[in-house]
C-alpha cells in the first residue's frame, strides 16, 4: 500500500511529462482518443470529488483568518485572467472558437495541481489551497457571467444552463468528497493518497481526447495558440505576483498568489468547451493543461534554487 501511495504521489510531481505525453498519443492516435471525448464531463466530476475528499473545514476558514490575500488572490484571479485572455485574442486576431476557448480558461478557477506547485515553490500552501476552495465554489457564478461579458460578441452561451453544469460537474462532487471525508476519515486515508494519480490519469485522458478531436486544427494553427496560452499564463504569473507584491504582502504569499492567478482549472475549460461549444474551443485547455505545468514546475525550480543561495 504503501508503495502505491509512493507511485501516486512520483506521478503527481511529474503530471508536466504525462500531460505531454497524452498530448502526443492524442496526436498520434487520434481515431481512439477522440472516442473517449464523451468521457471529459464524468472525469472531471470524478477529479472534483478527489479535491473535495481533500479539503478540511480550515481551508474556508483562511478566508476568515486573513481576508486581505485570499480576496486580493480571488480578484486578481477573476479580473485579470479574463482580462488578459481576451486581449490577446484581439492582438493575435484568433479565430472565433479557439478565442472562446482562450477567453474561456482565463474564466476558471484555480488550478487543482496549484497548491502542489505552491509547495514547491515554498510558497504559503494554507492560502493557496483557501483561493483555490473558494474560487472553485464561486466558478458557476463568476466563469459564465465572465464569460458572456469578454466573449459574447463572438458567440451565444447560455448563462443559466451553464451554470447548472459547473454546479453538477463541480461543485456537487465536491460536496460529496467532504462528506465522505467527514464521516469516514481514516477509513479513506489511502484513497486520499492515490488520487494525485487518479487526478493525472483523469487529466491526461481529457488532453488526449481533446488533441486527437483538435488535430486538424493543430495542425493549422497549434502554434499560435500555444504562443497565446504560453502568454497567458507567464502574464498571468507576472501580474499576479506584482499585485501581491504591491499589496504588501510577504514574500510567501506572494508566491502563492501568482501561481494562483496563473494557474487555470483547464480541466473545466476542456469540459465547458467540449459541452457548449465545440471540441476544437477545448484545444487552448488542452494546450494550457500541459504547458501550466511545465510553467509551474519551471517557478517552483526557481523560487527553489534563488532561497538556496
Amino acid at each position: 500500500m504503501k508503495q502505491i501511495a509512493l507511485l501516486s504521489s512520483w506521478i503527481g510531481k511529474t503530471f508536466a511529462i504525462w500531460a505531454l505525453v497524452s498530448a502526443v498519443l492524442g496526436f498520434i492516435f487520434p481515431a481512439f482518443f477522440s472516442s473517449l471525448a464523451f468521457l471529459i464531463v464524468p472525469i472531471l466530476g470524478i477529479i472534483m470529488f478527489g479535491m473535495g475528499m481533500t479539503l478540511k473545514t480550515e481551508d474556508f476558514v483562511e478566508i476568515i483568518k486573513r481576508p486581505k490575500p485570499v480576496l486580493i488572490g480571488l480578484l486578481a484571479q477573476f479580473t485579470l485572467m479574463p482580462l488578459i485572455a481576451y486581449l490577446l485574442t484581439v492582438i493575435f486576431n484568433l479565430d472565433p472558437l479557439i478565442a472562446v476557448g482562450v477567453i474561456l480558461v482565463g474564466c476558471c478557477p484555480g488550478g487543482t495541481s496549484s497548491n502542489v506547485i505552491t509547495f514547491l515553490a515554498k510558497g504559503d500552501v494554507a492560502l493557496s489551497v483557501a483561493i483555490t476552495s473558494i474560487s472553485t465554489l464561486l466558478a458557476p457564478f463568476l466563469t459564465p457571467i465572465l464569460l458572456n461579458m469578454f466573449a459574447g460578441q463572438l458567440i451565444d452561451i447560455d448563462l443559466a444552463s451553464m451554470m447548472l453544469t459547473i454546479t453538477k460537474i463541480v461543485i456537487l462532487p465536491i460536496l460529496l468528497g467532504v462528506i465522505f471525508h467527514k464521516f469516514l476519515g481514516k477509513k479513506i486515508e489511502f484513497a486520499v493518497e492515490i488520487l494525485p494519480m487518479i487526478s493525472v490519469l483523469g487529466i491526461s485522458i481529457i488532453i488526449a481526447a481533446v488533441v486527437a478531436v483538435s488535430k486538424a486544427t493543430i495542425l493549422e494553427s497549434g502554434a499560435i495558440v500555444f504562443i497565446v496560452v504560453a502568454l497567458h499564463n507567464m502574464l498571468g504569473y507576472t501580474f499576479g505576483y506584482l499585485i501581491a507584491r504591491l499589496s504588501g504582502f510577504s514574500e510567501k504569499q506572494r508566491r502563492a498568489i501568482m501561481i494562483e492567478v496563473g494557474m487555470q482549472n483547464s480541466g473545466l475549460g476542456a469540459a465547458l468547451a467540449a459541452t457548449y461549444f465545440n471540441p476544437v474551443a477545448a484545444l487552448p485547455s488542452a494546450i494550457f493543461s500541459v504547458w501550466h505545468n511545465f510553467s509551474g514546475a519551471l517557478v517552483a525550480n526557481i523560487f527553489a534554487k534563488r532561497d538556496a543561495r
